[in-house]
């Protein structure tokens, strides 16, 4: 094992006690060491561009949802019960409960020989429960620190998410999640909101429990949740045996009683409103409402299932609720060219996108490998970026993370020596 891998397996069994491997090709570490990626600035700045520009749409989007909320129920696929906290955690200024989230986007960068792939398309949006956090906050950090690869990084995750903890928050993820990855996140999640300088308190989703005298949320310790950050999406939440209580205990948010004391419901962090946001729903009604804005050269042609023209026959057909990956198809000019169906995933319909495959890079052995840019948004900026790579055009849960650096402009780090792996045992 080298030093690097060593590293990176020592912090995570640091932070949350292990982790189990993701499945995949067992020969692929997660993080090899024989290659990065490196940008110049200017694609950075194109980037960063793209990311703000389609955040913003989705913040017009937004507003556009919820004064016609038929559509919320209708086209995704969203229940009826959900709908007041929906509008109202998005109507609250600045909107309550939003920290972060992460576009996927497909870019070659702007010297690729395929001129298609030199602008930035942006696949979707994971906005209510992305991970990769601590490989792109910490660990790729201090990658460019102690091996020098670079000038600069597109990475102020961990100060811009300090900066976005605004009281006790609770940081919840659920117990079944085998890998460790949930729990490495919520970490590293929890651990800027200390340094924001709140206090903090973990436990499982499973020891949330509902009380029988006021239908408010407490703790396993009966301590009532005030704030939580969830790493548990909201379209599992909806369908668990407290889904319509979660929001109608939300309609007392802010309540005290005559002597100031908390009586309210619980904050959720992400907000209700993101499950229009993580829906891939969201990038169908984006092209509905932009496909004239000009703001529309980052995306691409994204319809309702039902709804594609016949004459798109180049596309990725996805599940509106899905991840990792699961039950896509990819057909280039009427031929399957991957299918990742399992039948998990499409009760609630499809969306159909306009093909636009990851650019090939071929590493040692003349292997194939697809990266796939991972955009950070934090408090509404862009603020760092991740890389994914798989071995097939769709990113799997058996994906590879590669670190990324930034070619020319200032060099914007100090250099750090190389732990030995006594040192870094011994730290």
């Amino acid at each position: 094992m080298s030093q690097w891998a060593m590293l990176a397996l020592v912090i995570i069994e640091a932070t949350v006690g292990g982790m189990t491997p993701a499945p995949g090709d067992p020969s692929d570490p997660y993080w090899p060491d024989d290659r990065y990626y490196s940008f110049t600035s200017e694609e950075i700045a194109l980037l960063e561009k793209a990311g703000q520009d389609v955040f913003a749409m989705c913040c017009e989007a937004t507003d556009f949802l919820v004064e016609n909320r038929e559509l919320i129920t209708s086209q995704l696929a969203i229940p009826a019960f959900a709908l007041q906290q929906i509008k109202k955690s998005w109507d609250r200024e600045p909107p309550w409960g939003s920290v972060y989230g992460r576009f996927d986007v497909c870019f070659g960068g702007l010297n690729h020989p395929d001129p298609r792939l030199r602008v930035p398309k942006l696949y979707e949006f994971n906005a209510d429960t992305p991970v990769l956090l601590v490989e792109s906050a910490s660990i790729q950090w201090l990658w460019l620190e102690q091996t020098g690869h670079g000038n600069d990084q597109l990475n102020s995750i961990t100060e811009r998410l300090i900066e976005a903890h605004r009281v006790k928050v609770h940081f919840a993820y659920t117990r079944g999640e085998p890998t460790g990855e949930h729990a490495m996140n919520t970490t590293l999640l929890m651990d800027t909101c200390q340094q924001a300088g709140w206090p903090t308190k973990t436990l499982f989703m499973e020891q949330i429990g509902l009380s029988s005298r006021d239908r408010r949320f407490y703790d396993q310790e009966g301590e009532h949740i005030d704030v939580i950050f969830k790493l548990y999406p909201w379209r599992y939440m909806v369908e668990s045996k407290f889904g319509e209580a979660y929001f109608k205990d939300m309609e007392r948010i802010g309540q005290r009683n005559k002597v100031g004391e908390y009586i309210g419901g619980t904050v959720w962090i992400e907000p209700p409103y993101k499950m229009l946001w993580s829906n891939k729903a969201l990038f169908a009604i984006l092209w509905q409402l932009f496909k004239n804005d000009p703001r529309s050269q980052w995306l691409l042609p994204t319809y309702f299932d039902t709804e594609a023209p016949a004459s798109l026959t180049s596309f990725a057909r996805k599940p509106i609720f899905a991840g990792q990956g699961a039950d896509v198809v990819l057909q280039a000019d009427g031929r399957v060219i991957q299918d990742t169906t399992t039948g998990d995933y499409g009760k609630e319909g499809y969306v159909v996108q306009e093909l636009a495959l990851l650019p090939e890079f071929k590493a040692v052995g003349n292997v194939s490998y697809y990266p796939v840019l991972s955009l950070w948004v934090v408090d509404g900026k862009v603020s760092g970026m991740g890389v994914r790579e798989d071995k097939t055009p769709i990113t799997t849960n058996g994906s590879m993370f590669i670190p990324h650096s930034i070619s020319d402009g200032p060099i914007n780090y100090e250099r750090q020596s190389v732990p030995n792996i006594d040192e870094i045992e011994a730290s």
